[in-house]
């Protein structure tokens, strides 16, 4: 989501976003290539798990990616720029655009373990965790700064992006 059609970050983490730095071609390619390097090593022969546990892992994997995860989280935050909110749609699209990627890391040992009266709670877990996630990195946008944090600050409000802050107010979201 760094491209330009997006969030449109030159900086990451303190170092040039993909897309500055190696073009946005390959930006995409590379995002691309990671997702189906994921589905290549939980299909690998030495992955020593049985085919019906592969098959569950990438069904949770292509959910947590897809429309109803990380892609429909991401069409929701830019379709919602400069448009009033309800806080239950900005807090799903929150989960989508974060929680859904944590809550298949939280879920995955899980999955593997054949421990499935824990799933449902280890999924909550992640998807709590995603949203804390991305609360605090809309925190740090808000009252960041971008020297200390490694990206540029101050950008949500400027987008017009439904956030729990722009919403709510600063003080509000810490409560």
């Amino acid at each position: 989501d760094d491209l330009p059609c997006m969030d449109n970050d030159d900086i990451r983490r303190g170092k040039l976003s993909t897309h500055k730095k190696f073009g946005e071609s390959t930006a995409v390619l590379a995002g691309n290539s990671l997702l189906i390097l994921a589905f290549e090593i939980l299909t690998h022969e030495k992955i020593n798990i049985s085919e019906k546990l592969k098959i569950k892992l990438i069904k949770l994997i292509s959910e947590c990616s897809g429309h109803s995860g990380i892609a429909g989280g991401q069409f929701s935050d830019l379709s919602f720029e400069r448009k009033k909110v309800p806080l239950k749609k900005i807090i799903d699209m929150q989960l989508k655009k974060t929680g859904k990627l944590f809550s298949f890391s939280c879920i995955a040992p899980v999955v593997i373990s054949k421990k499935n009266n824990h799933e449902k709670r280890f999924s909550k877990i992640g998807s709590e965790i995603g949203l804390l996630f991305q609360i605090a990195d809309d925190l740090i946008d808000y009252k960041g700064n971008s020297k200390k944090v490694g990206k540029k600050t101050k950008k949500d409000q400027k987008k017009g992006k439904a956030t729990l802050i722009n919403l709510l107010g600063y003080d509000d979201t810490l409560k």
